[in-house]
């Protein structure tokens, strides 16, 4: 009987692209595009052709046909990911592990807590930049998410008082609290 279609790449493998395909084709949680890619040139390699590999693994012949002609023409590094069209990105890793690390770890003079104004006057970086990288990482230095101890020199005998009052109230005493909300002090604000 006769081919129909056009001759696939002839593709064959060294042993150091097999074991690489195999750890590749292995991984379950990151780069499973890179995964898929790996098996699809492992079945391959096997000489099954591009239909046979595609209802194998559920994908269409057109992506067997595209990754095999890859990496026949470029091997291993035919196999990653072209790279995307638009504009580099213009804020290096650095540059935003600064802002979190400052972000976390340091406040601003004469201020309890970083403002996008503050931290890209310190940085640099835009205020808009400053407000991503917070809202990537879920930072919110304006929330009060710690507690808060006092520097008052006197503070232990002045909880003991207030304590006191709670756990041994004079008699006939009804004890109050005005100023209990949860991670506030009322001077803070």
């Amino acid at each position: 009987m006769a081919r129909t279609g056009r001759p696939k790449a002839e593709l064959t493998l060294t042993v150091d692209e097999r074991e690489q395909l195999q750890r590749w084709a292995q991984r379950r949680v990151s780069a499973q595009a890179l995964a898929m890619r790996s098996r699809i040139v492992l079945a391959c390699a096997e000489g099954r052709s591009n239909a046979a590999v595609a209802d194998e693994l559920g994908v269409s012949a057109q992506m067997v046909g595209k990754w095999r002609a890859r990496f026949v023409e470029t091997r291993l590094d035919g196999l990653s990911d072209d790279p995307r069209p638009g504009r580099p990105p213009s804020i290096t890793a650095e540059q935003v592990e600064d802002v979190v690390v400052a972000t976390l770890e340091s406040t601003p003079v004469n201020a309890t807590h970083w403002s996008r104004a503050k931290m890209a006057e310190r940085t640099g970086l835009s205020k808009s930049s400053i407000g991503r990288i917070w809202k990537t990482f879920e930072l919110k230095p304006h929330r009060v998410e710690a507690f808060k101890l006092s520097n008052d020199p006197l503070f232990v005998e002045k909880v003991f008082d207030v304590v006191g009052l709670y756990l041994d109230p004079p008699e006939g005493a009804v004890v109050l609290s005005v100023d209990e909300k949860s991670q506030v002090v009322c001077h803070e604000r």
